[in-house]
């Protein structure tokens, strides 16, 4: 796989860290998490393809420990608060010290300078912070927030790991590491670009709700059907808007310009009607095939069943039959091989990882005993 032999060094977090930790893991890395003692359970969902140890990291020989697996390893994947980590005495500089090939990569929701560095907060706090949050929700209705999905992975975990994969890119050409600084709020702006960029064009010139991409125009939305299900319609140029009239059976000469904004609000009560005249299984007999843009909107126990995404084996199932998304993109020479096994129970691995980083039996049987390091092989996995 295209990570093959890149060592991780992931300390426990929550969502956004262990996403980023998956990525790596799903192409290849091997990816330690390092967990706290005397904790028997975890949130981490996103743990496949990783191995966990336990460390107790309020006493010295634990954080000697870590810094040993930090230097001999390729990255470093930090989640904590600013300052968390300089004063367990595990800072970049420290470890770069030691390692300069090192990459330090310190995931947060505001980054590591600014007035709110030190300050906690969510995905909706960081999507408020980029700018974003503004500009999503329904006309008439406040702002919402996409699920976790905007910040927390799009502008945390999935750049977190595209940062990781170039600062090692990179390091095959000067041979040095280098901390990379993602932060939530910057990383969610980023993935908004086109909103910045487009705002000239005239597209987000109206309010919250009533522009082109927004929900606002008649074209672009959902509709429920007659049998309580829904259909997704993003017919924007206007061959594909012809189509979609075309299967609505609606004359586009009885009806006002696809793009007078002022009746996009009839046309959409219009739309509704028609849409929920006919089961969704009857709309698309009528428009799959067409350029209409009209597509089902999937449940999680319809997707992994529809006819396209089947035919690409786009969702998989890991041992205990639970589906998931096969990892993307696809590599023509070197794809993805996701773990197939449940994630590791906290401590799992703490002997074998250990011995892999030079430890002998006895040195790890002594910090068992002394409570530095916890093994809880055969404890529950999530």
């Amino acid at each position: 796989m295209a990570l093959l032999g890149v060592k991780v060094i992931e300390l426990a977090g929550l969502a956004p860290a262990p996403f980023c930790g998956m990525i790596l893991a799903d192409f290849g890395a091997k990816v330690i998490r390092v967990d706290r003692t005397k904790v028997f359970s975890t949130l981490d969902t996103q743990a496949r393809g990783k191995r966990s140890v336990a460390l107790n990291l309020k006493m010295p020989e634990g954080v000697a420990l870590l810094r040993r697996l930090c230097v001999q390893s390729d990255v470093v994947l930090e989640p904590y608060r600013k300052g968390v980590m300089e004063k367990l005495g595990l800072g970049p500089s420290e470890l770069l010290s030691e390692n300069p090939r090192l990459i330090y990569a310190r995931l947060t929701g505001y980054g590591q300078s600014g007035c709110y560095a030190s300050a906690a907060g969510h995905d909706i706090n960081y999507l408020a912070m980029s700018g974003l949050l503004s500009q999503l929700g329904r006309s008439g209705e406040k702002p919402y927030a996409p699920l976790n999905l905007v910040a927390d992975f799009a502008g945390g975990g999935l750049t977190c790991a595209l940062g990781i994969v170039l600062a090692l890119l990179e390091r095959t050409r000067s041979g040095k590491g280098q901390i990379i600084d993602a932060s939530m709020v910057e990383g969610a702006a980023f993935t908004g670009s086109f909103l910045w960029k487009s705002r000239r064009l005239g597209i987000w010139s109206r309010p919250r709700g009533e522009n082109l991409l927004d929900s606002g125009a008649p074209f672009y939305d959902t509709y429920k059907t007659l049998d309580g299900k829904y259909l997704a319609v993003g017919a924007i140029e206007t061959e594909f808007y012809d189509q979609l009239l075309k299967g609505l059976e609606l004359d586009a000469g009885e009806l006002p310009p696809q793009m007078s904004f002022s009746d996009w609000p009839e046309l959409k009560q219009l739309f509704t009607e028609r849409f929920a005249s006919k089961t969704q299984a009857d709309w698309l007999m009528i428009f799959d095939g067409t350029d209409a843009c009209v597509t089902p909107v999937l449940s999680f126990d319809q997707v992994s069943s529809h006819p396209h995404n089947r035919e690409r084996g786009s969702f998989m199932k890991d041992s205990s039959g639970e589906e998931f998304p096969r990892p993307a993109p696809i590599l023509s020479r070197t794809p993805a091989e996701p773990c197939l096994a449940s994630g590791p129970a906290v401590g799992e691995h703490t002997v074998e990882v250990l011995l892999d980083y030079g430890y002998t039996s006895a040195e790890i049987d002594e910090m068992l005993a002394a409570g530095v390091v916890q093994c809880n092989t055969g404890k529950a996995k999530l």
